[in-house]
């Protein structure tokens, strides 16, 4: 089972993607993980990747398709796994699929978690961040014990800069501009299914399940 997972920043496919992972039992790939075990490990594509990274410079897209394709090789990825944060544009879906193609395989899913500009603004402007012990906590959903107060450090709680809405909005506008296309990409594929990401973490997940089987 073969899973991409689509969705705006903030739309809750990280959440989605590693509970699919522990229900399917396959592993849930996110592409910042497979940079970060490729530099620690010293391995020559993490070297190519840390050299971009380094600058301050995105990865290109042929290097991360790479990174991935090298990962989903791994024996633990025989059964599936499920996609996280890649492909984010068009050509890596074109590279993925160009990849997948030679192993004589293709992606059976793309799981696109749809949820409103104006939800995710307000989501995301509700998370506060305790900078010491990195606990977070949300003003509507999961609020701390004490306003403002971390409850397992008792420090000042903030809301990052990630989460400020102005920032959130241009997130989302890169994210349509790059990323939204993939939604017709795999349309097309014949692979997409939507899901409403507004309703509750169990109820989405319950619509995935139902989805995949």
């Amino acid at each position: 089972m073969k899973i991409i997972m689509l969705g705006a920043p903030g739309a809750g496919k990280g959440t989605q993607a590693k509970m699919i992972a522990d229900k399917y039992g396959i592993p849930h790939i996110s592409t910042g993980d497979i940079f970060r075990a490729n530099i620690k490990n010293g391995t020559e594509l993490g070297k190519k990747a840390k050299e971009y990274m380094d600058q301050g410079l995105l990865v290109p897209d042929e290097l991360t398709c790479d990174l991935v394709v090298d990962r989903i090789a791994q024996p633990d990825a025989a059964k599936g796994y499920v996609l996280d944060g890649f492909p984010r544009t068009i050509p890596q879906a074109e590279a993925l699929t160009a990849a997948l193609k030679a192993r004589g395989e293709s992606v059976d899913y793309a799981i696109d978690v749809d949820v409103p500009d104006e939800n995710i603004v307000n989501r995301m402007g509700g998370r506060r961040a305790c900078l010491a012990c990195g606990a977070t906590y949300h003003v509507s959903f999961n609020p701390p014990k004490k306003e403002g107060i971390c409850d397992v450090c008792g420090k000042e709680l903030v809301l990052r800069d990630d989460d400020k809405p102005e920032t959130v909005q241009k997130r989302l506008d890169v994210y349509h501009a790059q990323t939204q296309p993939l939604i017709d990409y795999y349309t097309k594929a014949g692979v997409l299914r939507s899901v409403d990401g507004t309703q509750d973490i169990d109820k989405v997940f319950g619509d995935i399940t139902g989805i995949l089987g």
